[in-house]
């Protein structure tokens, strides 16, 4: 029987009339890997926050590791690790008098805070760095450290939110390979938010794809894709795009077709066949076509298969709403 590490019900979170988390439901299996996907402002953070009881829900309720995440708090958080989105380190400390104070907000015994501090600095290859203050730590060790110091009290469950955020590529290989690592070697259940397709295609067992705080898709990373099927053809266009799309959207062979900026995706069946096909019925229509490129559906295709728009375009959109409720806020 599978067991259940969190299990979330019709979760809603509003802030004096502006809903941040809309009415959501999702269940996450002991050691699994959950990723919310989905750009800033979206309600990734709020949802984590109310799962580590930073924050009581509007409405609904959830259970992490079998604890109501409001009527039983204390016991939530002994289960759960965070490692939250902005840096949380005294940078005057060494990395080990981080995760010594830590540990005695636990009230871990000195002899069980030891042996645990050595455990989980050896996890992220950081036991050469023990004695080093924080503030001479690159951001990669800074991340680590922290997935170390949310690990100290052996959690049931580890919330990451954005865990690569602001960092290099090559740095953020290294934390998926130790998120990878970790979830294998512990089988730790494992809750993330993130805004990149790739560390989400790459690290989660299943996603949720999130937009102004409800859940329009979720489903392995494969299963997503499969939902479009076939190719994604991608034209460029410099003007008339509309009217290209009210073309093609006609045609029995495709199965989608969605306009963003001066872009036409086109999802089809053997894509390298329907070109040919397409462009000439642009030609035949006076319309130009600046570039044409094609590939197998990923996440973002995917996303802007529900949403109508890429993942960036949204960040922008989700800015603009958040600051013209805050306007409302100061009228008032």
């Amino acid at each position: 029987m599978v067991e259940i590490e969190v299990e979330v019900k019709n979760l809603t979170k509003k802030f004096n009339g502006f809903t941040a988390v809309d009415n959501i439901s999702f269940k996450v299996k002991k050691g699994e890997i959950f990723g919310l996907l989905g750009p800033n402002g979206a309600g990734k953070t709020t949802t984590i926050n109310m799962l580590s009881t930073l924050l009581n829900p509007t409405s609904g309720y959830a259970r992490v590791s079998g604890y109501d995440i409001v009527k039983e708090r204390e016991n939530v958080r002994r289960s759960i690790g965070i490692v939250f989105q902005e840096p949380a380190l005294d940078n005057k400390l060494t990395g080990k008098e981080n995760l010594e104070f830590h540990a005695m907000m636990y009230g871990m015994s000195k002899e069980e805070r030891k042996r645990r501090i050595n455990e989980v600095l050896e996890l992220v290859e950081l036991s050469d760095k023990a004695n080093v203050l924080v503030e001479n730590y690159s951001g990669g060790m800074k991340r680590r450290l922290e997935i170390a110091r949310g690990l100290i009290h052996k959690p049931k469950v580890l919330f990451l939110d954005e865990p690569t955020l602001g960092l290099d590529v090559q740095t953020r290989r290294r934390i998926w390979d130790y998120i990878k690592k970790l979830n294998k070697e512990s089988n730790i259940t494992i809750i993330l938010t993130t805004h990149y397709m790739e560390e989400a295609d790459y690290l989660c067992n299943r996603i949720a794809i999130i937009d102004h705080g409800k859940i329009i898709a979720m489903n392995t990373s494969k299963r997503l894709k499969d939902k479009l099927g076939g190719d994604v053809i991608t034209f460029e266009i410099e003007e008339k795009a509309d009217e290209l799309m009210d073309i093609i959207s006609k045609l029995k062979f495709v199965k989608s077709v969605k306009k963003h900026d001066n872009k036409l995706t086109i999802t089809v069946e053997q894509g390298e066949k329907r070109i040919p096909k397409l462009i000439r019925m642009a030609q035949k229509n006076c319309i130009d076509i600046k570039s044409v490129t094609l590939h197998k559906p990923s996440l973002e295709d995917v996303f802007l298969h529900f949403t109508g728009k890429t993942i960036r375009e949204k960040e922008a959109s989700q800015k603009d709403r958040i600051m013209e409720f805050g306007r409302r806020r100061f009228r008032r």
